[in-house]
Order: C-alpha cells, then sequence, then structure tokens
C-alpha cells in the first residue's frame, strides 16, 4: 500500500511534467493561441533557495528566489503589467483597459517571505500582496500539513492509537513516510470537525517529541515582523480567516467571524485594513457559494481560490472567486511558467 501511494504521487507529478513540457514544446513550435486572457494571479508559499527534495511531502510548497526572478521576467517579456490584487478588479472592470496584469500573492505569512521573497520583487518593483492568518501570527494555531511532515520525517515507528487509526507503523523508507503523510491529510481533510482533528493530530506529534507551535513559531512572522515588511510600499496583506479552517465546514457565525475578525487582526498588524482575501485551501470543496457571498458581504474587493485558471474578461463579475495559477516547487522551468501563462494546460484539464 505505501509503494502504491507513492506510485500514484510520482505519476501524477510526472503527467502534469508531460503536460508542461508538451505545451511549452507546441509554443515553441508556433502553435496558434486562442485570444489572450486578461493576465494570471499567481500563488506561492515558500521562497527559498533551500528547496526540499521533491519527495518530501511539502515540497511544491517551496520555490527559489530564482525561479521567482524568471517568472518575473517572462511575464514582463510576455508583456504582462505587475499590479497589486487589491486594484485588479478595477482594471478589469474598465473596458478601456486592454492591458494583461499579473498578480504575485504569498498564503500563510511565511518567514522566508520577508527575508527571499521581499527583496526579488523590490528588485523588479513588483506589488504583492502576502495572505496573514492570525492564528499562526499569535502563536495559538498549528499548521498542520507542517506538523504531520515534521511527524513522518523524523520519526521510523508512529503509535497513531491516539489518532484514532491503527495502533502502530513503520516508515523506515520514503514511500512510507509519504503514505503516512498523505494518510493524515485526508482525515484532515475529510474530517467534518477540522479543529477536533487537528488537535488530535497535535496531541500525537506531542507524543513523539515534537512541539507543533513550536513550528508555528519558526516559520511564520509575528506582528513585530510584519509592521515591518509593511514598511515597504510594494507590500500588501490580505486576510486569510483567523484558524485556516476549511470555511465551507462552519456555520454561518463563525463563517463571518473568520472573515471579518481575520481583517480587523490584520489591520492590527499592519495598519490598514486589508481588501482582499484568500480561502483557506481554496479548492472546490473548500470554496462554495455560500463562502464566496460571504467574503463579497465582508466587504472584500478581491478573493482568491486556487482554482486553476487565467484571468478573464468575466473576473470582473466574480471578484471574490478568483482563480490562482500555482508556482509549484515540482516544476521550476521558465518554460513551464510559459506554459501556464498560455492558457492551454487549463483547457485540457476542463477537456
Amino acid at each position: 500500500m505505501p509503494s502504491l501511494q507513492a506510485l500514484k504521487r510520482s505519476a501524477r507529478y510526472e503527467l502534469i511534467r508531460a503536460g508542461l513540457e508538451g505545451t511549452a514544446l507546441a509554443l515553441k513550435l508556433g502553435l496558434p493561441l486562442a485570444k489572450p486572457q486578461r493576465g494570471v494571479i499567481f500563488a506561492l508559499h515558500h521562497v527559498d533557495p533551500e528547496s526540499p527534495a521533491n519527495w518530501v511531502p511539502n515540497a511544491w510548497l517551496s520555490i527559489t528566489p530564482t525561479f521567482l526572478e524568471q517568472a518575473i521576467q517572462l511575464c514582463r517579456e510576455q508583456g504582462l503589467t505587475p499590479l497589486a490584487l487589491e486594484d485588479l478588479p478595477e482594471r478589469l472592470a474598465d473596458r478601456r483597459d486592454t492591458r494583461r496584469y499579473v498578480c504575485f500573492t504569498l498564503d500563510d505569512g511565511y518567514r522566508d517571505n520577508a527575508r527571499f521573497a521581499a527583496p526579488v520583487f523590490r528588485r523588479h518593483a513588483v506589488p504583492y500582496t502576502i495572505f496573514i492568518t492570525p492564528g499562526f501570527v499569535e502563536r495559538t494555531r498549528s499548521i498542520w500539513w507542517k506538523t504531520a511532515e515534521a511527524l513522518v520525517m523524523n520519526t521510523d515507528d508512529v503509535d497513531l492509537s491516539v489518532f484514532g487509526i491503527d495502533s502502530r507503523v513503520d516508515i523506515r523508507h520514503r514511500a512510507e513516510r509519504v503514505a503516512l503523510f498523505d494518510r493524515l491529510a485526508n482525515a484532515i481533510n475529510d474530517a467534518e470537525d477540522e479543529d477536533a482533528t487537528i488537535t488530535r493530530l497535535d496531541t500525537l506529534v506531542k507524543a513523539h517529541g515534537i512541539d507543533p507551535l513550536e513550528i508555528t513559531e519558526r516559520l511564520t512572522m509575528d506582528a513585530r515582523e510584519l509592521a515591518a515588511l509593511a514598511a515597504d510600499p510594494l507590500a500588501r496583506f490580505g486576510a486569510h480567516t483567523l484558524t485556516h479552517t476549511n470555511l465551507t465546514k462552519v456555520d454561518d457565525k463563525r463563517l463571518h467571524t473568520e472573515l471579518t475578525q481575520s481583517a480587523s487582526k490584520v489591520c492590527g498588524y499592519v495598519g490598514t485594513k486589508p481588501t482582499t482575501f484568500a480561502y483557506p485551501y481554496g479548492f472546490a470543496s473548500a470554496v462554495g457559494a455560500r463562502e464566496i457571498a460571504a467574503a463579497r458581504e465582508a466587504g472584500f474587493i478581491a478573493a482568491v481560490t486556487t482554482r486553476p485558471g487565467l484571468l478573464s474578461e468575466t473576473c470582473s463579475k466574480a471578484a471574490t472567486a478568483l482563480p490562482r495559477v500555482s508556482l509549484n516547487g515540482f516544476y521550476q522551468r521558465k518554460r513551464y511558467v510559459l506554459a501556464l501563462l498560455s492558457g492551454l494546460p487549463f483547457r485540457f484539464r476542463k477537456s
């Protein structure tokens, strides 16, 4: 079973890579494209020169500063104008404006955003938006995908009884580590009560000598660091809920609180109330019509998902359900960015 899970993961990544390579080759050979879209919103997480090995569970979340720089340069070469996300809806709604735009967004407020990403953006005069989760800033919420990774990467023998699964599993090999990470991730993604399941994971890792909140402390910016970064005129800050919960699984009252109170908290950190928002996870089962309407009612002028796609003319009418394109640690090639900008991979995906 572990080897099969690892094989499925590898096959999925290689299939995506093959699609990007095929698109890049088609573009090089002069494949005619459809009418250009209005641009793209890129989604990033970590920017760090020390990229993890590809088999590490969260490796896809990390790109290098060099690749970020290549992506920026390519966007300019392709005629895209860098723009702050908060300015995008107005530009898209202006029919006289035919320019194509690129927005850079970074989720979760990782410390490396300030250390490694911000200097690249400053060097190229590119605005960027960081989405902040107060539970991370104030060290009250663990980052469960980092917690699970720490467990599988630093333990050979895991007692899962506290998590309600098997009593004990051996994870001495890579495939077994990947399989256990996926198993834990699926348990949290599928849980009706995400909070309780994350608490169970925190209890599990503590039993193996890992402190979940120490991981949050080590990886994410605190209020002081956010205030310092806010002095950068290119930096913008958006809300990302209080606790990074799947909003489709909370009631209306908590949904409202997660949206509005996260915005208030971010305002307290950086001095400006955010007008943009990123849905935690952002995929289809974590963002529905109720959540999209709630973001609009909470006063956000733009909200981003992780549903892949380019910006179309109709995006101005659905500004709280904007698509994004991931700059993924597994696909750090300039030609892959060009392939994504063509929009062809997303058309294949829908077909």
